[in-house]
Order: C-alpha cells, then structure tokens, then sequence
C-alpha cells in the first residue's frame, strides 16, 4: 500500500503581510480612478450616495457569502449579543459617518492644499489613538519616525493656505474617527476583542455603516438627486464600481487584522507618493522641487518604518559582501542570497525607482530633462 500524505490546509498557510499591502494599494488606487471617473467624467456628482451604495453592496455581498459559502462560518463562533454590538460595531459606523460629514465640511472653510498638509497627519493621529486605547506601548522612537514622514508629506502638500479655526477643527474630528475607527476594527480583529475573522468583521459592521451614511446621504445629497442620474451612468457601470469598493473593503480588514491600523494610514502615504508617480509617467505631471523634497523625506522615513536601522545597515552589508565575493570569483559564493535580503532589496530597490521617478518629474519641471524623454512627455501631454 502507497503511503500518503495529507495535504496542507489552507487555513494554515502563511500569507506575508506585504500581500496584503500590494493589494490594498492596488484596489485603493483602481477605486479613486473609478470614483474619479464617475463623479468628474460621468456626471454622479453624489460622493455620499455612492458611499452609501458602496456600502449597502458589501452588506448584500456578505449576507450572500455567509449563506451560501463557507467563508464566513467563523461568525458561529462569535458570541455577539446586543450589548457587544452597540459597543464595538454600532461605534464603527456611527465614526465612519462622523469622518465622512467631517471631511466634506472642511472644504467650505479651508483650502485644498492645507487640508491636504492637515491629512498628512493621520498616522500621527492613528499612532497616538493605539497608544490611548492600549493597542501598542508607546515608543518615541516610532513617533519620531513618523512625524518625518508627516513633515515630508506636509511639505510636498505645501501651498495657499486659507485657516479657518471651523474647517480645522472639522478635519481634526474627521483625522480622529477615522484614526478611532481603524483601531476599533483592529481591538475588534485581535485577540484584544472579539478575535474576528476580517470578513466576519465587515458582515457585522457593513450594515451599521450602510445605514449611518444614508442618513448623511440623505440631509446632503437626496434631495438633489434623480434616479435619471443613475440610469444615465449605468447599471453595469455602478455594479462594476461597487465590486471594486468591495474588494477594497476586504483588503481593508484584512490589512488591518494581518498588521495594524498605523500600517494601513502609513500604506496610505505610500499610496498616494505612488498615484503621484503615475500622473507624471501617464499624464506627465510636474513635480515641484519643493513636493520632490517632501516625497523623498516621507520615503526615507517609510524605508526606516520599514526596515529599521539594522535591517537597512545589514541588508547593505550582506549584499555589498555578495557583490564583493561574486565580483573576484570566489568558490563559496551561493548562487542566491538569503532569502531576507532578497526581500530588503526588492523594499529599497523599489523606494529607488519611486526617487529616480520624482527627479524624472523635477527634471521635467525644470527643463533639464533629456531631449528625448521632455519631447515623449510634451508628446503625450499633447495627446490628451
């Protein structure tokens, strides 16, 4: 009789984190495209109804699931009773809509550019909000870190700046739900609280937000709005767009109960450096000196957030000492290096390309760009 062998199960294989990184970034970015292209080229002009849509979508999309597969039978396990909802999943929509007033208010009373150095704050305010609800020790070394990667966001986001004690105080409120919010859904994903699957936790908390957000929909927008409106971007259109914000809200937990709400906000820095560096190869976008120096501190930061100064130091080291051996011939060279390293070196090689992309776009800027790249890009932006 052959032997055999059991095969793995799947719940027992381990996803590195940095999937989960790639994925909330790549979903985050096709979501504001999407967004962007409905609102501005479509005509939807409802952010709230289209946030309330995206929602009631992954409420519909989880009682589904939950029903007709296996992926969400890890809620049998949770003991939610009416006292644990309204403590740890009624709060979550109730600052989901509380961000979401927040932020539109802002606009009336601030400008764009300082609402935009304000926002730059964030993982400041998510990083703090863990310490306050017990969720990391606080550790200055962290917070130092941090705030260079606020002050170069802020200072690549530096412009006219219009103060209103109102509008800042309205983004402060919105900085810190959202900040509470994230940290609620990671107590919520941890052994902390409930111990959630991260599905489980969206089927839980979608509904709450679904309704929160229509009432926001509802005082904002639906008394403007028109079905016509709807019908005139298309079913097909809305659908596609919700199952992109689904996915999207998946990555989300998922981030979040697989490394933290501090990464996630830091992820979102990462992001939008990256959205930055697609407009200039796509649409060739200028990129000022004074944003290349602020884009280039947030990403020394997110390098040292990342690696650490021993993880930088020894991944240098290890692979000067493999370049150096590999460059003389010696025989005890391996034909790989460790795997660590490769994965420190795809980290800083990647931080590399994003910094040779922002000097392209400051080359651009001032005119001292090659002669053939400045004609491609003056070619393209021609062409749209």
């Amino acid at each position: 009789m052959l032997p055999t062998i059991e095969a793995p199960s799947l719940k027992n294989v381990a996803i590195h984190p940095a999937l989960y990184v790639i994925s909330w970034i790549f979903f985050s970015s096709i979501t504001i495209l999407f967004n962007k292209y409905l609102l501005d080229n479509l005509k939807f002009h409802y952010p709230a109804i289209l946030t309330c849509w995206h929602l009631l979508f992954a409420t519909v999309m989880t009682q589904i699931m939950a029903r007709t597969t296996t992926l969400l039978d890890g809620r049998k396990e949770v003991r939610m009773t009416g006292r644990v909802y309204l403590r740890a999943i009624v709060p979550i929509g109730i600052l989901y809509s509380a961000s979401l007033v927040c932020s539109n208010q802002t606009y009336l009373y601030l400008s764009v550019a300082f609402i935009q150095m304000l926002k730059a704050s964030a993982p400041v305010a998510v990083l703090i909000t863990s310490w306050l609800f017990g969720v990391s020790n606080p550790k200055l070394k962290v917070l130092f870190n941090i705030l260079i990667i606020v002050f170069g966001v802020a200072l690549a986001s530096f412009g006219e700046i219009k103060f209103s004690w109102i509008g800042f105080f309205y983004q402060a409120g919105g900085i810190f739900s959202e900040a509470i919010r994230l940290i609620m859904i990671q107590i919520l994903l941890s052994g902390e609280g409930q111990k959630m699957d991260p599905l489980v936790s969206l089927y839980y908390y979608a509904p709450v937000c679904t309704v929160m957000n229509f009432l926001v929909a509802a005082a904002m927008e639906l008394s403007t709005f028109k079905m016509s409106d709807a019908w005139n971007v298309g079913v097909f259109i809305l659908v596609l767009n919700a199952s992109v914000a689904f996915m999207l809200n998946v990555a989300s937990v998922f981030l979040i109960g697989k490394t933290s709400g501090l990464v996630m906000t830091l992820c979102g820095v990462l992001k939008n450096i990256l959205l930055v560096l697609a407009s200039v190869l796509i649409w060739a976008t200028i990129v000022t000196p004074l944003q290349f120096i602020g884009y280039f501190i947030a990403l020394c930061g997110l390098v040292y957030y990342g690696l650490g100064y021993e993880g930088i130091l020894s991944a240098y080291n290890t692979s000067s000492e493999y370049t150096r051996k590999l460059w003389e011939g010696q025989e005890e060279v391996s034909t790989a290096p460790r795997m660590s390293v490769v994965k420190k070196g795809i980290i800083v090689g990647m931080y590399a390309l994003i910094f040779v992309l922002i000097v392209t776009g400051l080359a651009i800027r001032t005119g001292t760009a090659p002669g053939f790249l400045q004609g491609l890009l003056e070619d393209r932006v021609e062409d749209y």
